[in-house]
């Protein structure tokens, strides 16, 4: 009985068990009604928005059992951009008649179980009408399991194949089951999405491991009922967001949020009727991109005759960047960029055609094309160099950029393999290089575009790589090397490798560089697969028998795999008995410049550094700057996810004084990606193996003796070898390597000729001659900087683009003329030297140059017919005019430069900063909306909509936002008449929310205007220079300075002195004086006493040199030495206190203003040289009548170890003094200097700072590693004492007010020859600068005798 009661309840709950594939039967048609919402912005209420709405009825009727029609009825579209959610959204009228016809063509598509198959329409329909239906049967995929409740999948979609989360519940009272399905939109098995200028940029996957900058998800919901075959949707919602942020998003960030409904309305008989047209098969239900590549989000543009467009966006950019940059050029620039990218093959010959004989159109054609950025356009630069209507610079140009611009298809990629292999190309060494390293990004950009990309595409440059070996063609291996690193290909490691040292022994005998580019060509296909790469990097690090650069640059590949801990120690144990110190030094320094390391990528390695630092000894640390070196720096900011850092390598060589290779790197990090910014190497292989074999490589010789002999090694460079280069360098940029430059004999050879040969000659008549007859000179160069986008589709079928452009224009006119009396003769190179002073040059130029800058940020929809977004738009503008005016009159020693007034615009600086909210259709270009994104009447609501889709619109509560700021500052430049004011705006929302973000929105700006001030006109400005004995004729003031000994000096001093106590009397008394006192102490107090006793224990007598060498002890020789160096100094002063009296200046300067008034107005120098005495003076004192303000600064060489000097200014240089001693001596038994300040009085702000400054110094000394000690010392004087106990060290003691400061044994990067009586080690028996001179003069009279 029990039995058959189980029977049957089973079957009963068999016969209830409910189907949930979606239902659709054959004779009926399905109406429902659909909504669908697009909007961009910050979520926050009271900013503005900007989006797309869609409605319509959408009938559903089944043509076979799997295939349906979809036909969408009444469709409407509207426009939003306004402030959320109180403005309404606007219908788009003219759009929506313009797209009626092809919206209301039914589609076909196969549908199986709930999961969307196959879709077709008729070729009428566009992919942008096709992707909104894509986006409503998108709601209908459903993977549903019967025997699942709570299950994950990876579900195709519109977006791609992501992950899925499905919930199915059921409500018994109300007979409905609700499934509910989210989507990790970040976590996609294939999602659908399109890259632009980030192929070089790496992820960093753990600086988005805390925080994100892009976060997507969806959540779809359905509400069911069941029906006689299945279920029927009776409801369904879907929220999907993308919030994207540059910045952490817990500090805000803008999101794109789409609502989709579809619910149902009734069931109608009427079947849909497919229209009389094929029906293609159009893909699946995944997203197609359409023409968003070719469309910028910055601006919509009807292109309908393409050609006639091009010429006339160029005929504006030409006519109106002429004599100074237009404000929209770099806007139009950009127009100009879309407009190529749409135009055929055809339409761009016949444009180049009409303007290539054109210079100046010519030039913004070649600026323009290669930014284009599609085959067409390679294909064009080919083809146009090959016919010679393109020169070999302007092809280099071109082709570089056009390369890092295009799309790497297969078909470009074998484009540039043929452009490679050409003939012509071939016989341009410099050109086949450009293009084979350009063959290799194109590789590399397909590859990340195509994960699966074929090793067949390398095969060409393994088989390069491969002949180049066979006949040892070293030039051609590293082409190939160099191509092979740009491709970064792990299928290239195996043809690599069989030229690296020590694992293969044909590798030996190749020459070292050649050994070092194939461990360089491993470093991009380490970042792609560093397991492969690591054991291979470690092998020749360890390998003791390879040179050391070889392990040195291995090193360098090494750590750029990112390796383990116990990789990295087991490197460390390693090196613990190495016995090359410029291996050891260079890993130890390598190691421990990467435990400093913050960025997120590296912290594995650095806390692997940590570890391995602790294995190797510390002794590593004391090694010289002549050891190899490596050094790392960086600077990460997690909350602003934004970074930046640093490598440099220096590789040595102990034989001699030039390093082996220095590399230096620059990589960035901004919002999740990372890129290798720029690098560049320079190797000197070729002059360290000739130096080797010169006796500069003798160990035993001392550095200023290597220094000679290396110089004459240099010298004598017709003996270097002829097979191999001397020197190389090369350039990277994002990674790539785009160009490198050996130089070797035979360029010397050649450039020599070149350069003392007629042709400079003649260049230099030339120029001379045009100057004479006056040049007039416009140039503009644009420049696109920037082009980074990446396009997402969104749950409506709208494309999302994420964007970044920046584009700017330079334009500059500049007019020249000179005149020169007498004129040059015919043949320039006849002229004497006598001649030549003879000469009167005068030069007048003016110059006009400018720049416009436009930086656009755009987070939106962007499709060929309506764009709606939020767009960051940045401006900055520069206009510098100048005139000047110069004469040189050789033979009378005058030099004179004038700066004349010029046309001022109204500014000369602006920038602006602005975010907005954008809406525009094609179909109504005059329609266009653009709102501020902050308001400044911002709404805010303290409830949140129930509905965004729902026109009513809830109660709000208006807040005002705070006040913008809104400030003027101007100054006025004395006597010279001159206002210069900058005005500054801002307004931005972070009054709600106190975020980097907040701070950033709304609109900025600042303006730089320069105009005349109030007051007489000033003519011109003057600076004149005047040498010889003309130099008093000169002067306009005549220069006196008191002499205190007489009546009217001591009325002077006595007056002066009478005014400086006044002053003294009402200044406040300051604390600071106190308080640092009490600073020091605390500080002074927080030190051990052994601190302070070894500090002390250090303090010996400095004695200066004398001829009786030593002096008394330190008390009274301080105390004598110094009174002993100010009364001689004094005495010289006291035989004469002003040398103009007795001798004429050596030279004048005056610099002034030149006004309608005729009233004298600047400064003039006059410089004095006594030789008997050694005694040099300065007098700076002011031109202006009734201006006694002067600076004097006067200095004597007391004797070849010392020298005073004394600086006072002031009226009649009597307010304020200071004095500076330097002199050399010996500290305890070692070779010292010593340097003395001393002061009587100082302007009261520099003594205010001072003691602001001193409340720093014990802190900083501390971290500096120097030991303080509370002193006595003076309050007016500061000393400086520096002493060598070793050639490589030094030990350093400043005594300064209240504290003595002193570190012992600082490391030096290079030995001191200094013995301890101060001569030197070695002697110099001819000056090397004059012995340079000489052979070089030699070289060149064997050269052309």
């Amino acid at each position: 009985m029990r039995a058959v009661v189980l029977a049957l309840t089973v079957a009963l709950v068999a016969s209830q068990q409910i189907n949930l594939v979606p239902e659709f039967a054959l004779d009926k048609t399905y109406v429902y009604k659909y909504e669908a919402l697009l909007l961009g912005g910050l979520p926050q209420e009271g900013l503005a928005r900007a989006g797309i709405k869609v409605s319509s009825k959408v009938h559903l009727s089944a043509v076979t059992e799997n295939t349906f029609l979809m036909k969408l009825m009444d469709p409407l579209l509207h426009e939003y951009a306004g402030i959320w959610p109180k403005d309404p959204f606007v219908p788009a009228t003219k759009l929506t008649t313009a797209l009626a016809a092809q919206l209301q063509i039914p589609i076909k598509f196969e549908y199986a179980n709930g999961v969307v198959g196959k879709v077709f329409a008729p070729a009428g329909v566009s992919p942008t009408v096709l992707n909104l239906h894509r986006g409503i049967l998108n709601i209908l995929q459903l993977n549903l399991k019967k025997t699942q409740n709570i299950y994950e999948l990876q579900e195709a979609g519109a977006q791609g194949v992501c992950r899925t989360h499905y919930v199915i519940s059921e409500d018994t009272k109300a007979n409905h089951i609700i499934v509910t399905k989210s989507k990790d939109l970040s976590h996609c098995q294939e999602r659908i999405m399109k890259d632009v200028g980030l192929a070089y940029t790496e992820k960093c996957a753990e600086c988005t491991e805390r925080v994100k900058s892009l976060i997507e998800t969806a959540s779809y919901n359905y509400i069911m009922k069941p029906a006689a075959a299945g279920v029927l949707i009776a409801e369904a919602t879907v929220e999907e967001v993308h919030q994207f942020s540059p910045f952490n998003e817990i500090h805000g960030a803008a999101q794109m949020e789409a609502k989709q409904t579809l619910a149902f309305v009734e069931i109608e008989k009427t079947p849909v009727v497919p229209i009389k047209a094929d029906y293609l098969a159009r893909g699946s239900l995944q997203y197609e991109f359409a023409t968003e590549l070719l469309q910028t989000p910055i601006q919509l543009m009807k292109i309908s005759d393409a050609p006639a467009q091009i010429i006339e966006v160029l005929q504006h950019l030409v006519a109106n960047n002429v004599a100074m940059v237009h404000d929209d050029a770099p806007l139009k620039f950009v127009q100009l960029i879309q407009l190529l990218r749409a135009a055929t093959l055809e339409n761009i010959e016949a444009i180049w055609a009409q303007f290539k004989d054109k210079p100046v159109y010519r030039r913004w054609l070649l600026d323009a094309l290669p930014a284009v950025g599609t085959p067409v356009i390679v294909k064009l630069i080919k083809e146009k160099f090959l016919a010679g209507e393109l020169t070999i610079p302007e092809f280099i140009q071109a082709l570089v950029i056009a390369l890092q611009m295009v799309t790497a298809d297969l078909d470009t990629i074998q484009l540039t393999a043929s452009l490679a292999l050409h003939e012509k190309i071939a016989t341009i060494p410099a050109l086949r290089e450009v293009v084979m390293l350009g063959y290799g990004s194109m590789i590399a950009k397909h590859c990340v575009a195509v994960p699966t990309c074929p090793s067949e595409l390398l095969r060409p440059i393994h088989e390069l790589a491969a002949e180049a070996i066979s006949k040892n063609d070293i030039p051609e291996i590293t082409l190939a090397l160099k191509v092979l690193g740009n491709a970064g290909h792990p299928a290239s490691l195996k043809p690599i490798m069989k030229l690296l040292p020590g694992l293969r022994t044909a590798a030996t005998s190749l020459p070292l560089r050649v050994q070092v580019d194939a461990i360089l060509a491993l470093r991009n296909i380490a970042k792609k697969e560093p397991k492969l790469v690591q054991p291979v990097a470690l092998q020749l690090v360890l390998d003791r028998a390879l040179h050391p650069e070889v392990r040195m640059v291995a090193g360098i590949v090494l750590f750029e795999t990112k390796p383990s801990v116990a990789l990295v120690s087991s490197l460390a144990g390693a090196l613990k008995t190495e016995t090359n110190l410029h291996v050891a030094s260079f890993a130890y320094s390598h190691i421990k410049s990467l435990t400093r390391i913050t960025a997120p990528d590296m912290a594995a390695v650095a806390g692997a550094a940590n570890v391995a630092i602790k294995l190797m000894s510390h002794k590593l640390d004391r090694l010289s700057f002549r050891f190899s070196r490596a050094l790392q720096l960086d600077f990460y900011h997690t909350p602003l996810m934004i970074g930046a850092a640093g490598s440099a390598y220096m590789i040595n060589d102990a034989a001699t004084i030039l390093p082996r290779a220095v590399v230096a790197k620059a990589r960035a990090y901004l919002a999740g990606a990372a890129a290798d910014v720029l690098e560049i190497g320079l190797r000197t292989e070729g002059i360290q193996e000739a130096l080797l074999q010169s006796p500069a490589a003798d160990e035993s010789v001392d550095r200023i003796t290597k220094v000679k002999r290396t110089l004459r090694a240099l010298a004598n460079w017709k003996a270097l070898p002829t097979n191999q280069p001397l020197a190389s360098a090369y350039i990277k940029l994002l990674g790539q390597e785009v160009a490198y430059l050996n130089i070797d004999k035979t360029i010397i050879e050649e450039a020599i000729p070149i350069a003392t040969g007629p042709k400079p000659r003649e260049l230099l008549k030339g120029a001379l001659k045009a100057l004479q007859e006056g040049i007039a000179f416009q140039y503009a160069r644009p420049l696109l900087a920037a082009e980074v986008r990446r396009i997402l589709p969104t749950a409506l079928g709208l494309p999302m683009e994420l964007s970044l452009y920046t584009a700017a224009v330079a334009a500059a006119s500049l007019n020249v003329k000179a005149t020169i009396t007498p004129p040059l003769p015919e043949q320039i190179e006849t002229m004497t030297l006598e001649q030549l002073k003879k000469t009167d040059v005068q030069l007048q130029a003016e110059a006009r140059p400018s720049v416009a800058l436009q930086t656009f940020a755009v987070m939106g929809v962007n499709t060929a017919l309506i764009q709606a977004a939020v767009m960051a738009r940045g401006k900055i503008r520069t206009i510098a005019p100048g005139k000047l005016s110069a004469r040189a009159d050789i033979l009378k020693g005058n030099y004179k430069v004038e700066a004349l007034p010029v046309e001022l615009p109204e500014h000369i600086a602006a920038v602006s900063f602005e975010t907005l909210a954008v809406v525009r259709n094609i179909e109504d270009p005059t329609a266009e909306r653009i709102v501020p994104l902050v308001p400044e009447l911002a709404v805010q609501n303290a409830q949140t909509p129930a509905d965004y889709l729902s026109s009513e619109i809830p109660d709000e509560t208006p807040v005002r936002a705070t006040a913008p700021f809104h400030k003027t500052l101007c100054l006025a430049v004395p006597y010279i008449e001159i206002k210069g004011c900058i005005e500054l705006h801002s307004h931005n929302a972070a009054f709600i929310k106190n975020a980097p973000l907040f701070y950033i929105i709304g609109q900025h700006s600042a303006h730089a205007a320069v105009s005349r001030a109030e007051g007489p006109a000033v003519e011109r400005l003057e600076l004149e220079v005047q040498a010889g004995p003309r130099a008093a004729e000169r002067l306009l003031k005549q220069i006196n300075l008191i002499d205190e000994e007489t009546p009217e000096g001591k009325a002077f001093l006595l007056k002066l002195r009478e005014i400086l106590e006044t002053e003294d009397k009402n200044v406040p008394v300051s604390s600071e004086s106190s308080s640092s006192s009490r600073i020091i102490s605390s500080s002074s107090s927080s030190m051990s006493s052994s601190r302070v006793t070894e500090t002390a224990t250090i303090m010996e007598p400095f004695k200066k040199f004398h001829k009786d060498r030593y002096l008394a002890p330190h008390g009274a020789s301080k105390a004598k030495s110094s009174g002993s160096a100010a009364s001689s100094f004094e005495a010289i002063q006291k035989q004469a206190k002003f040398l103009g009296n007795a001798l004429p200046p050596v030279f004048a300067v005056i610099a002034r203003a030149v006004r309608v008034d005729h009233k004298l107005l600047g400064y003039q120098l006059a410089a004095y040289f006594d030789k008997p005495t050694a005694r040099v003076q300065l007098v700076i004192s002011s031109i202006a009548e009734n201006d006694n303000l002067k600076i004097c600064a006067d200095g004597a060489l007391l004797s070849k170890h010392k020298v005073t000097a004394k600086v006072a200014w002031g009226p009649e240089c009597q307010q304020y003094a200071v004095t500076a001693k330097a002199e050399a001596g010996v500290l305890g038994e070692f070779p010292a200097a010593r340097l003395e300040l001393e002061w009587e009085r100082l302007p009261l702000i520099v003594t205010t700072y001072a003691k602001k400054l001193s409340k720093h110094i014990p802190m900083a000394a501390l971290q500096a590693g120097f030991k303080l000690e509370r002193a006595t010392n003076s309050e007016k004087e500061i000393e400086l004492t520096a002493a060598l106990p070793t050639q490589r060290s030094l030990n350093v003691i400043a005594r300064i007010p209240e504290m003595t400061l002193s570190r012992m044994a600082i490391p030096l990067p290079v030995a001191v020859p200094i013995n301890p009586d101060g001569t030197l080690t070695i002697h110099i028996d001819e000056d090397i600068l004059s012995w340079i001179q000489k052979h070089i003069k030699e070289e060149l009279h064997s050269t052309f005798s």
